[in-house]
C-alpha cells in the first residue's frame, strides 16, 4: 500500500499526530509493533496533565508543555476521555527545599504558566487534610490535572481511524529502504507499506528506527518507573496530585487520585537495559511506598490491588528530539515527561511541519462518541436503557460494574480490541479489586465470539499469551 505519511508507533504522540494529520486530505497509516495501541509508555505512566512549571526555560519541553496543557483539556473533551482539572501541590519539607520551591515558582513564571501560588504548610493542609504535618511549604499549580493516558491514546487513534487513517498492528518495522519518492517499510512478518514521509514516534525503539532510516539518533535511555495502584477506598485521601520537590532523577514520587477513583503512588526512575524491562522490584516498590507515605502518611498499602512498571525514553540532553533529519524523516523521539501533557501540541507541530499539501478534509470530525455513556447515566436512565438493551443489565465485572452490553459495544469501536488487555483498557473490566479473578472466563468467551475465533485462540496481550491450552477441556461437561 502507498501512503503519503507512515507514523511509526501508536503511543499517545503518534496517535495525536495521526489525528491532526487526518484533518487534511492525506493518505496516512499508523504502524504499531504490538497487538494494540498504547502498549508502551502510554499505558503505564502517571496520567498527569502537568502545568509546565518544571521544564527548563527555553527548552522544547517548556514550550510544548505551556502550549499543550490547554490543548489537552480541549482534546479530552472532544474525545470523551475521562479527565479532571484537580490541581497539584509540590511539597517542601525543609528550609533548603523551600528555597528550591521558590526557584521552581520563578521558573514557572518565566515559562508563563498561569495559576501558580505559594502556600504555607498550614494553608496547604486546610485544602488537603491528608497532607503530612512535616510539609512546610507548597507550590500550588492550579492548571495541573489528571487523565487516563491509555484511554486518551485509544480515543485519538479511534478518531484518526474514523477520519480515514489506516492502523496496522503487529507491524514491527524491521527494514526501511530509501526510494526516489520515499521509503518502503517492511515488517518482521514480511508485510510492507510505502510512504513519502516517515514520522518516528517509536518511543524506546526510536533509535532503532533512526538507524534503519539512515539517521542515527543520540542515545535513547530507557528508564523504568514503578508504581502501586490502590483500591478505590483510598481514592479520596487527597483530591490533588501531591508531588515532592523534584530531583535530578525527575519529578519524584507522587500520590494522586486517578480519574477512575483509585489512588496511584509512584514512580521510581531507574535506568534499565532495554525497553522491555517492565518488571517490578522489591526495592523499587518499597521506595515508592516509603516516599509516598512521606507526603501522605495515611496511605494504607494493604489496599494495593496492582503494581506495575512503565518505561520512558529520554536522552542525555534531557529534551525532546523533534524535527526533520534526513529528507522524508521526521523524529518525535525521547518524549519523556511531560510528553503526555505535550501530546496534542506535538501532534499539531508535526502536522504543520510536514511539507505536504494541506487541503482540508471536509469530512473531518474531531468529536468522538462517548464510549462510557452507560456508566454516566442515572439509575433511572440505566433502567430505561436496559429495558431496550437487556445485555446492559447483565453485569460481568462485579468490581467495576461493567455489563455484557458495554463489553460487546467496545468490540465494535475503532480501534477494536483484539485481546483481553484490550477489553480491560476500554471498559475497566478486570481492573477492580479482584483483578479479573471472577470475570475473566465470561469476558474471554465474549471476546472469542466477537472476534470469531475459538476461546483457545484468545490472548492476554497478543503473541503467544494464550489463556487456555489448545485441546483442553474448557467448556466441556
Amino acid at each position: 500500500m502507498e501512503y503519503q505519511v507512515a507514523i511509526i508507533g501508536a503511543g499517545v504522540v503518534g496517535a495525536m499526530a495521526a489525528r491532526e494529520l487526518s484533518r487534511y486530505r492525506l493518505k496516512i497509516c499508523l504502524l504499531e509493533a504490538e497487538n494494540d495501541v498504547a502498549m508502551g509508555a502510554s499505558k503505564a505512566n502517571s496520567g498527569i496533565i502537568h502545568a509546565g512549571y518544571d521544564p527548563e526555560p527555553g527548552t522544547l519541553k517548556a514550550r510544548f508543555n505551556r502550549e499543550g496543557n490547554p490543548l489537552l483539556y480541549e482534546a479530552a473533551r472532544q474525545l470523551r476521555v475521562p479527565h479532571k482539572n484537580n490541581g497539584a501541590f509540590v511539597c517542601a519539607f525543609s528550609p533548603e527545599e523551600e528555597g528550591q520551591l521558590e526557584a521552581l515558582y520563578r521558573r514557572g513564571q518565566e515559562n508563563q504558566i498561569p495559576g501558580l501560588s505559594l502556600l504555607t504548610g498550614e494553608e496547604a493542609r486546610a485544602l488537603e487534610p491528608g497532607l503530612s504535618p512535616m510539609v512546610t511549604r507548597v507550590l500550588l499549580a492550579a492548571t495541573s490535572g489528571i487523565i487516563c493516558p491509555y484511554e486518551l491514546t485509544i480515543a485519538a487513534v479511534g478518531n484518526a481511524m474514523d477520519n480515514g487513517v489506516a492502523l496496522y498492528r503487529n507491524f514491527r518495522v524491521s527494514e526501511i529502504q530509501k526510494k526516489e519518492t520515499g521509503f518502503v517499510l517492511r515488517s518482521s512478518r514480511g508485510e510492507s507499506v510505502q510512504a513519502q514521509w516517515i514520522v518516528n514516534c517509536a518511543g524506546v525503539h526510536a533509535g532503532e528506527i533512526g538507524r534503519l532510516a539512515g539517521d542515527p539518533l543520540p542515545e535513547i535511555l530507557p528508564r523504568a518507573g514503578e508504581y502501586v495502584l490502590l483500591d478505590k477506598n483510598q481514592g479520596a485521601l487527597v483530591s490533588r496530585t501531591i508531588f515532592q520537590v523534584p530531583t535530578k532523577a525527575g519529578k519524584g514520587i507522587l500520590v494522586t487520585p486517578t480519574v477512575d477513583g483509585n489512588l496511584l503512588v509512584g514512580p521510581t526512575a531507574q535506568r534499565v537495559p532495554g525497553g522491555d524491562c517492565t518488571g517490578t522490584t522489591r526495592q523499587g516498590l518499597e521506595t515508592v511506598k516509603t516516599l509516598g507515605r512521606k507526603s501522605v502518611p495515611g496511605v494504607d498499602y494493604r489496599q494495593v490491588i496492582a503494581a506495575f512498571a512503565g518505561i520512558r525514553a529520554s536522552t542525555p540532553g534531557k529534551d525532546f528530539l523533534l524535527g526533520q533529519a534526513v529528507p522524508g524523516l521526521f523524529h518525535a523521539a525521547a518524549i519523556d515527561s511531560p510528553g503526555l501533557s505535550c501530546c496534542v501540541a506535538l501532534g499539531r507541530y508535526i502536522a504543520e511541519n510536514l511539507p505536504l499539501p494541506k487541503e482540508e478534509n471536509p469530512n473531518f470530525n474531531p468529536i468522538r462518541e462517548n464510549p462510557h455513556f452507560f456508566r454516566e447515566l442515572s439509575l433511572e436512565e440505566k433502567n430505561d436503557y436496559i429495558r431496550l438493551h437487556p445485555e446492559y443489565g447483565k453485569i460481568v465485572c462485579r468490581c467495576e460494574g461493567v455489563s455484557l452490553g458495554e463489553i460487546r459495544a467496545a468490540c465494535l469501536v475503532n480501534p477494536r480490541p483484539l485481546d483481553m488487555d484490550g477489553i480491560k483498557r476500554r471498559t475497566r473490566a478486570m481492573m477492580g479489586r479482584c483483578q479479573g479473578g471472577f470475570c475473566t472466563p465470561n469476558i474471554l468467551t465474549t471476546l472469542a465470539k466477537e472476534l470469531g475465533i475459538a476461546p483457545e485462540e484468545v490472548t492476554k496481550a497478543g503473541g503467544a499469551s494464550r489463556l487456555l491450552e489448545k485441546g483442553g477441556s474448557y467448556g466441556k461437561a
